[in-house]
Protein backbone atom coordinates (compact mmCIF):
# COMPACT_ATOMS: atom_id res chain seq x y z
CA UNK A 1 0.00 0.00 0.00
CA UNK A 2 0.91 3.31 -1.02
CA UNK A 3 -1.59 5.82 1.74
CA UNK A 4 -3.29 6.86 -1.17
CA UNK A 5 -5.44 3.67 -2.69
CA UNK A 6 -9.12 3.68 -1.71
CA UNK A 7 -9.95 0.84 0.98
CA UNK A 8 -12.14 -1.81 -0.09
CA UNK A 9 -13.34 -4.41 2.84
CA UNK A 10 -14.46 -7.95 1.20
CA UNK A 11 -16.94 -9.07 3.19
CA UNK A 12 -17.32 -13.09 2.24
CA UNK A 13 -17.56 -15.97 4.09
CA UNK A 14 -16.57 -18.19 1.13
CA UNK A 15 -12.65 -17.95 0.64
CA UNK A 16 -12.10 -19.27 -2.59
CA UNK A 17 -14.61 -16.24 -3.85
CA UNK A 18 -12.98 -13.76 -1.27
CA UNK A 19 -9.40 -14.00 -2.27
CA UNK A 20 -10.41 -13.95 -6.22
CA UNK A 21 -12.28 -10.52 -5.70
CA UNK A 22 -9.56 -8.93 -3.00
CA UNK A 23 -6.51 -10.14 -5.69
CA UNK A 24 -8.75 -8.40 -8.34
CA UNK A 25 -9.27 -5.21 -6.87
CA UNK A 26 -5.85 -5.12 -5.42
CA UNK A 27 -4.83 -5.40 -9.32
CA UNK A 28 -6.93 -2.62 -10.32
CA UNK A 29 -5.33 0.08 -7.92
CA UNK A 30 -7.47 -1.02 -4.53
CA UNK A 31 -6.16 -1.82 -1.10
CA UNK A 32 -8.37 -4.70 0.04
CA UNK A 33 -9.06 -6.77 3.08
CA UNK A 34 -10.85 -9.87 3.91
CA UNK A 35 -13.61 -10.47 6.69
CA UNK A 36 -15.54 -13.66 6.55
CA UNK A 37 -17.98 -13.16 9.44
CA UNK A 38 -20.41 -10.80 10.26
CA UNK A 39 -18.68 -9.70 13.70
CA UNK A 40 -15.01 -9.28 12.57
CA UNK A 41 -16.81 -7.08 9.48
CA UNK A 42 -17.75 -4.93 11.68
CA UNK A 43 -15.05 -4.70 13.72
CA UNK A 44 -12.65 -4.15 10.15
CA UNK A 45 -14.48 -1.84 9.66
CA UNK A 46 -14.14 0.19 12.95
CA UNK A 47 -10.51 -0.18 12.94
CA UNK A 48 -9.37 0.11 9.24
CA UNK A 49 -12.46 2.70 8.24
CA UNK A 50 -12.45 1.07 4.19
CA UNK A 51 -13.82 3.88 1.45
CA UNK A 52 -16.34 0.82 0.70
CA UNK A 53 -17.64 -2.64 1.97
CA UNK A 54 -18.09 -4.70 -0.51
CA UNK A 55 -20.52 -7.37 1.70
CA UNK A 56 -22.26 -10.68 1.15
CA UNK A 57 -25.47 -10.92 2.50
CA UNK A 58 -25.33 -14.46 4.09
CA UNK A 59 -22.46 -14.54 7.04
CA UNK A 60 -22.00 -16.63 9.63
CA UNK A 61 -22.04 -14.91 13.04
CA UNK A 62 -24.26 -12.45 12.33
CA UNK A 63 -25.88 -11.76 8.02
CA UNK A 64 -25.04 -8.95 5.97
CA UNK A 65 -27.83 -6.64 7.24
CA UNK A 66 -27.24 -6.63 10.37
CA UNK A 67 -23.68 -5.61 9.66
CA UNK A 68 -24.97 -2.39 6.80
CA UNK A 69 -27.00 -1.63 9.92
CA UNK A 70 -24.17 -1.69 12.19
CA UNK A 71 -21.53 -0.12 10.11
CA UNK A 72 -23.59 2.87 8.99
CA UNK A 73 -24.94 3.35 12.83
CA UNK A 74 -20.90 4.17 12.88
CA UNK A 75 -19.96 5.94 10.19
CA UNK A 76 -21.41 6.27 7.03
CA UNK A 77 -20.06 4.06 4.35
CA UNK A 78 -20.63 3.31 0.55
CA UNK A 79 -22.03 -0.49 1.04
CA UNK A 80 -22.47 -2.76 -2.88
CA UNK A 81 -24.19 -5.75 -1.36
CA UNK A 82 -23.34 -9.11 -2.91
CA UNK A 83 -26.40 -11.88 -2.71
CA UNK A 84 -27.35 -14.91 -4.16
CA UNK A 85 -30.79 -14.58 -3.86
CA UNK A 86 -32.45 -12.74 -6.73
CA UNK A 87 -35.29 -11.52 -4.27
CA UNK A 88 -37.09 -8.27 -4.15
CA UNK A 89 -37.47 -7.85 -0.69
CA UNK A 90 -34.12 -8.89 0.47
CA UNK A 91 -32.89 -6.27 -1.87
CA UNK A 92 -34.99 -3.36 -0.63
CA UNK A 93 -34.01 -4.45 2.89
CA UNK A 94 -30.70 -4.01 2.03
CA UNK A 95 -31.26 -0.80 0.61
CA UNK A 96 -33.27 0.35 3.43
CA UNK A 97 -30.52 -0.36 6.08
CA UNK A 98 -27.87 1.51 3.91
CA UNK A 99 -26.61 -0.33 0.88
CA UNK A 100 -25.83 1.71 -2.01
CA UNK A 101 -26.38 -0.66 -5.02
CA UNK A 102 -26.27 -4.62 -5.43
CA UNK A 103 -24.72 -6.93 -7.48
CA UNK A 104 -26.43 -10.81 -7.86
CA UNK A 105 -23.92 -13.83 -8.16
CA UNK A 106 -22.85 -15.15 -10.64
CA UNK A 107 -21.13 -12.12 -11.34
CA UNK A 108 -18.36 -10.65 -13.38
CA UNK A 109 -15.08 -9.41 -11.86
CA UNK A 110 -14.93 -6.83 -14.60
CA UNK A 111 -18.60 -5.59 -13.49
CA UNK A 112 -18.02 -6.01 -9.80
CA UNK A 113 -14.86 -3.18 -10.56
CA UNK A 114 -17.10 -0.76 -12.63
CA UNK A 115 -19.45 -0.75 -9.84
CA UNK A 116 -17.19 -0.30 -6.77
CA UNK A 117 -15.46 2.82 -9.03
CA UNK A 118 -19.19 4.07 -9.45
CA UNK A 119 -20.36 3.76 -5.83
CA UNK A 120 -17.11 5.55 -4.89
CA UNK A 121 -17.79 8.59 -7.52
CA UNK A 122 -21.44 8.87 -6.46
CA UNK A 123 -20.04 9.19 -3.06
CA UNK A 124 -17.28 11.18 -3.76
CA UNK A 125 -19.13 13.89 -6.16
CA UNK A 126 -18.54 17.64 -5.41
CA UNK A 127 -21.58 19.80 -4.44
CA UNK A 128 -24.09 20.10 -7.18
CA UNK A 129 -23.37 24.10 -7.38
CA UNK A 130 -25.91 24.57 -10.27
CA UNK A 131 -28.49 22.46 -11.99
CA UNK A 132 -25.92 22.37 -15.16
CA UNK A 133 -26.10 19.60 -16.91
CA UNK A 134 -30.05 18.49 -16.05
CA UNK A 135 -31.05 15.49 -17.65
CA UNK A 136 -33.79 15.45 -20.28
CA UNK A 137 -37.25 13.67 -19.35
CA UNK A 138 -39.69 12.55 -21.13
CA UNK A 139 -42.48 15.08 -20.77
CA UNK A 140 -42.95 17.94 -18.69
CA UNK A 141 -44.98 18.75 -15.52
CA UNK A 142 -45.47 21.89 -13.58
CA UNK A 143 -44.26 21.08 -9.91
CA UNK A 144 -46.01 23.28 -7.51
CA UNK A 145 -42.69 23.50 -5.38
CA UNK A 146 -39.64 25.77 -5.71
CA UNK A 147 -36.52 24.18 -6.90
CA UNK A 148 -33.28 26.19 -6.30
CA UNK A 149 -30.10 25.23 -8.50
CA UNK A 150 -27.75 27.85 -6.92
CA UNK A 151 -25.22 26.86 -4.31
CA UNK A 152 -28.02 26.94 -1.38
CA UNK A 153 -30.31 23.75 -0.84
CA UNK A 154 -32.63 22.65 -3.13
CA UNK A 155 -35.96 23.56 -1.81
CA UNK A 156 -38.96 21.07 -3.14
CA UNK A 157 -42.19 21.13 -1.51
CA UNK A 158 -41.65 19.48 2.19
CA UNK A 159 -38.19 18.59 0.89
CA UNK A 160 -35.00 20.48 1.54
CA UNK A 161 -31.82 19.06 0.24
CA UNK A 162 -29.17 20.18 1.11
CA UNK A 163 -25.88 19.28 -1.59
CA UNK A 164 -22.64 21.15 0.06
CA UNK A 165 -23.88 18.82 3.55
CA UNK A 166 -25.83 16.23 1.39
CA UNK A 167 -28.57 16.20 4.11
CA UNK A 168 -32.21 15.92 2.99
CA UNK A 169 -34.84 17.01 5.72
CA UNK A 170 -38.73 16.55 5.36
CA UNK A 171 -41.19 18.88 6.93
CA UNK A 172 -38.15 19.46 9.36
CA UNK A 173 -37.22 15.89 9.97
CA UNK A 174 -33.94 14.51 8.71
CA UNK A 175 -33.81 11.72 7.11
CA UNK A 176 -30.52 9.83 6.38
CA UNK A 177 -29.97 8.64 2.63
CA UNK A 178 -27.44 6.47 1.15
CA UNK A 179 -25.45 8.27 -1.27
CA UNK A 180 -26.67 6.93 -4.16
CA UNK A 181 -30.27 7.56 -2.91
CA UNK A 182 -29.26 10.84 -2.16
CA UNK A 183 -28.29 11.22 -5.79
CA UNK A 184 -31.32 9.91 -7.04
CA UNK A 185 -33.25 11.80 -5.08
CA UNK A 186 -31.29 15.50 -5.83
CA UNK A 187 -31.86 14.49 -9.76
CA UNK A 188 -35.19 14.61 -9.52
CA UNK A 189 -35.39 17.65 -7.38
CA UNK A 190 -33.16 19.39 -10.01
CA UNK A 191 -36.21 18.57 -12.68
CA UNK A 192 -39.49 18.53 -10.53
CA UNK A 193 -42.73 18.17 -12.34
CA UNK A 194 -40.40 16.41 -15.18
CA UNK A 195 -40.77 12.73 -15.73
CA UNK A 196 -37.38 10.77 -16.31
CA UNK A 197 -37.00 8.46 -17.93
CA UNK A 198 -35.27 4.68 -16.16
CA UNK A 199 -32.23 5.29 -18.92
CA UNK A 200 -31.81 8.71 -18.18
CA UNK A 201 -31.72 8.26 -14.26
CA UNK A 202 -29.13 5.32 -15.08
CA UNK A 203 -27.20 7.58 -17.21
CA UNK A 204 -27.61 10.46 -14.53
CA UNK A 205 -27.18 8.68 -11.42
CA UNK A 206 -25.46 5.35 -11.70
CA UNK A 207 -23.45 6.73 -14.76
CA UNK A 208 -24.58 3.24 -16.68
CA UNK A 209 -24.77 3.73 -20.74
CA UNK A 210 -27.32 1.42 -21.17
CA UNK A 211 -30.86 0.32 -19.43
CA UNK A 212 -29.62 -2.92 -18.31
CA UNK A 213 -30.28 -2.17 -14.53
CA UNK A 214 -33.53 -0.52 -14.35
CA UNK A 215 -34.38 -2.82 -11.39
CA UNK A 216 -31.80 -0.79 -9.66
CA UNK A 217 -33.71 2.54 -10.32
CA UNK A 218 -37.19 0.33 -9.04
CA UNK A 219 -35.28 -0.46 -6.18
CA UNK A 220 -33.94 2.54 -4.85
CA UNK A 221 -37.02 4.78 -5.71
CA UNK A 222 -38.87 1.95 -3.29
CA UNK A 223 -36.10 2.55 -0.87
CA UNK A 224 -36.83 6.13 -1.15
CA UNK A 225 -40.48 6.39 -1.10
CA UNK A 226 -39.89 4.04 2.42
CA UNK A 227 -38.02 7.02 3.83
CA UNK A 228 -39.60 10.07 2.43
CA UNK A 229 -43.20 9.18 1.96
CA UNK A 230 -45.10 7.44 -1.10
CA UNK A 231 -46.68 10.90 -2.28
CA UNK A 232 -43.57 12.51 -3.84
CA UNK A 233 -42.07 10.48 -6.32
CA UNK A 234 -44.85 9.63 -9.34
CA UNK A 235 -44.61 6.09 -11.10
CA UNK A 236 -45.04 6.43 -15.03
CA UNK A 237 -45.69 2.92 -16.01
CA UNK A 238 -43.52 2.01 -18.43
CA UNK A 239 -41.21 5.17 -18.72
CA UNK A 240 -39.85 6.53 -15.34
CA UNK A 241 -40.39 8.80 -12.29
CA UNK A 242 -41.27 11.83 -11.72
CA UNK A 243 -40.81 14.24 -8.37
CA UNK A 244 -43.87 15.82 -7.83
CA UNK A 245 -44.86 18.24 -4.97
CA UNK A 246 -48.41 17.65 -3.02
CA UNK A 247 -50.26 20.46 -3.39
Amino acid sequence: MTGNERRILVVEDEPTLARAVADRLAAEGFAAEIAADGPSAVERARTWAPDLIVLDLMLPGFDGLEVCRRVQAERPVPVLMLTARDDETDLLVGLGVGADDYITKPFSMRELAARIRAVLRRAERPPAGTATGTATGTGTGTGTGTVAGAAGPLRAGPLEIDPRARRVRRDGREVHLTPTEFELLACLARNSGTVLTRAVLLEQVWEWADASGTRAVDSHVKALRRKLGADLIRTVHGVGYCLEIPA
